[in-house]
C-alpha cells in the first residue's frame, strides 16, 4: 500500500438534507469531495481531502472520514456556516428538486493546498467551480500529476470559458450524459464523446446513471459498462462522486501512470459497482458499512451477469 501513488481530492464538503418518497435524512455528510475521498479509500490510503467547512459541521462526519484513511490536513475550518444542500427526490428517483443551496463558506473560497500534500501523483478535481479547480491544480508540486476532473451543468452554463481552460489539463474528464450533450452541442452521445476529446482531455467518461458509463479513450477505443442492477433505490445522492473517487482509488492501487486501456476499463467498472452501494442508503451510510470483501463479491456477481 505504501508504494501506491498518493491521491489528493478537492471539492465540496457539505451538510445535506435529503427527502425521498420513502424517508428523510437531515445533517447528512455530503459534498463531492467527501464522497469521492471515502470511495477512493476503499482502494488506496491515505487519501488527502481538500475543502472547507464551517463551525457547524458535524464532528462525527470528520471522525468517520479519518477512520477510513482520509486525512483532513487540507480541510479549512471557517467561522462561517458550512455549505448546505437540501433536495427532494420524486417517485422515479431520477428527478429531484433542489429546495435550498446555502453556499456560505463557498462564496469566497480560495483553494489552499498545504505543502505537505501538494506533491500527490493523482489529483482529483471533484465538482467545484472551474476557478477552484484551476487554483488547486496550480498548487500541485508534482512534476506530472495524473488529473481527473468532474463538472456539472451549472459550470457549463456560467463558467464555460474557464471550464475550457481546465479540459486540456485533464487525463480523465468525467460528466453525466446531459452535461456531455450540452457541452458537445449534440444529442448523440458517441459524437459527444469524440467532440469532448477534441477539447483536450486525454480520456472522457460519460456517466449514464442507472445505465452505467461510457469510456472514450484517447486512442480511439470506446468502452461501455452497464450498471449493477439494484432492486431498491434509497438515495442516489453522491453516486457520481463515489464513481469518480472509486476510479481514482483503483488507478492508484495499480501503480503509477500511465494506465493502459484495460486498466482504465477496470477503473470504470470498479467505480460503477462501488457507486451502486451508495444508492442503497442515505448519504455515505452504506459505504460505511461495507469493506473490500463486499465490493469484490458484487464485482464477481456483476462479472457473471454480464459475461456472454
Amino acid at each position: 500500500m505504501s508504494t501506491s501513488p498518493s491521491i489528493i481530492i478537492g471539492g465540496t464538503v457539505a451538510i445535506d438534507h435529503v427527502k425521498t418518497p420513502e424517508a428523510e435524512g437531515k445533517n447528512l455528510l455530503g459534498g463531492s469531495a467527501a464522497y469521492a475521498a471515502l470511495a477512493a479509500s476503499f482502494f488506496n490510503r491515505p487519501v488527502d481531502l481538500v475543502g472547507i467547512i464551517g463551525h457547524d459541521f458535524p464532528q462525527e462526519h470528520l471522525e468517520m472520514l479519518e477512520s477510513r484513511g482520509v486525512t483532513l490536513t487540507g480541510v479549512e475550518r471557517s467561522e462561517s456556516e458550512s455549505f448546505t444542500w437540501s433536495g427532494e427526490y420524486h417517485a422515479n428517483m431520477n428527478e429531484r428538486t433542489t429546495h435550498n443551496v446555502g453556499l456560505n463558506v463557498l462564496e469566497s473560497w480560495q483553494v489552499k493546498v498545504p505543502a505537505e500534500i501538494a506533491a500527490a501523483s493523482i489529483v482529483v478535481l471533484a465538482n467545484m467551480s472551474p476557478d477552484n479547480q484551476l487554483q488547486m491544480l496550480s498548487q500541485s508540486t508534482h512534476s506530472n500529476p495524473f488529473v481527473i476532473a468532474d463538472t456539472m451543468d451549472l459550470w457549463i452554463a456560467i463558467a464555460n470559458e474557464r471550464l475550457h481552460e481546465v479540459l486540456p489539463k485533464l487525463d480523465i474528464f468525467v460528466l453525466n450524459e446531459g452535461e456531455a450533450r450540452e457541452l458537445a452541442g449534440t444529442n448523440n452521445l458517441v459524437k459527444a464523446g469524440r467532440i469532448l476529446l477534441e477539447k483536450g482531455p486525454k480520456n472522457v467518461v460519460v456517466k449514464l446513471g442507472e445505465f452505467g458509463a461510457m469510456l472514450f479513450a484517447g486512442n480511439g477505443e470506446l468502452f461501455r459498462c452497464s450498471a449493477y442492477p439494484l432492486e431498491s433505490l434509497a438515495d442516489p445522492t453522491g453516486a457520481g462522486d463515489t464513481f469518480l473517487g472509486g476510479m481514482a482509488g483503483y488507478l492508484a492501487s495499480q501503480g503509477a501512470a500511465p494506465y493502459d486501456s484495460a486498466t482504465l476499463r477496470q477503473a470504470v467498472i470498479q467505480g460503477s459497482i462501488l457507486a451502486s452501494f451508495t444508492c442503497e442508503a442515505f448519504s455515505t451510510r452504506r459505504l460505511q458499512e461495507i469493506g473490500r470483501d463486499e465490493l469484490n463479491a458484487r464485482i464477481e456477481e456483476f462479472r457473471g451477469a454480464t459475461a456472454w
